[in-house]
């Protein structure tokens, strides 16, 4: 079983996604766990501050420090658990299918969501890596939180079946001569009907077909047609 443990000032934003689909199967079947801490908790005002204006100057507000220390400091002495302690930040290295991987075989999975400009530089003394999901700017970090948790749940044993995995987009990697890594693409899946008749938009009638070699019941020239229409992406 792996355990999220997840600090945000918007808790219920969660909700709808994590208690649906594949993810709230996982729950209930108790192969993952998902705790949702809410930050004002640890705030020491009766306003229950979280953020407050940059040193120096600028637009917009930070989180603070101190808040995001206290709730790490419960959180990591809760359980003897093994954590790891993730914030999510644009400086961040970007997610991927190997990280997921990697984070899958941890026992406790602690995630920081950002907000508004930014956190406190100091909050990194107190994380353990930084992860971005792509190189464009989000309102905060919970959509990434929910991609990231995605993304493990589903590799987490029993979840969703092996062979299933097995064939997934990404899951196989080759380094070409200029050390670059490239992942594999799945190859392209039909489903009935066999024929799929349609009008263009001059009113012709046209067809798009399954191809034959999916028909064909000969499992040889099957996985030939489906390694040459798998592709590669950086």
């Amino acid at each position: 079983m792996i355990q999220f443990d997840i600090i945000t000032i918007f808790p219920h934003i969660f909700d709808s996604y994590f208690n649906t689909s594949i993810i709230n199967r996982a729950q209930k079947s108790g192969l993952v766990k998902i705790k949702i801490h809410d930050l004002r908790l640890w705030t020491s005002d009766k306003h229950k501050t979280v953020d407050d204006r940059p040193y120096s100057g600028g637009p917009g507000m930070i989180l603070k420090v101190e808040p995001i220390y206290k709730a790490l400091k419960k959180i990591k002495t809760r359980e003897t658990k093994k954590s790891r302690v993730i914030l999510l930040t644009p400086q961040g290295r970007q997610f991927n299918q190997q990280r997921a991987k990697r984070l899958s075989k941890t026992e406790k999975v602690i995630l920081i969501c950002g907000r508004y400009e930014g956190v406190d530089e100091r909050v990194n003394k107190f994380v353990d890596e930084k992860i971005s999901i792509g190189p464009y700017v989000l309102t905060g970090g919970e959509l990434p939180v929910m991609i990231i948790v995605d993304a493990i749940t589903r590799l987490i044993p029993g979840v969703i079946r092996s062979e299933s995995i097995k064939e997934e987009s990404f899951n196989y990697q080759l380094t070409i001569k200029n050390q670059q890594s490239v992942f594999s693409l799945e190859y392209p899946q039909y489903t009935r009907p066999e024929v799929f008749t349609y009008k263009d938009k001059y009113g012709k009638i046209k067809k798009l077909p399954v191809p034959k070699v999916l028909l064909s019941g000969n499992h040889k020239e099957i996985n030939e047609w489906k390694g040459n229409k798998s592709k590669f992406a950086r």
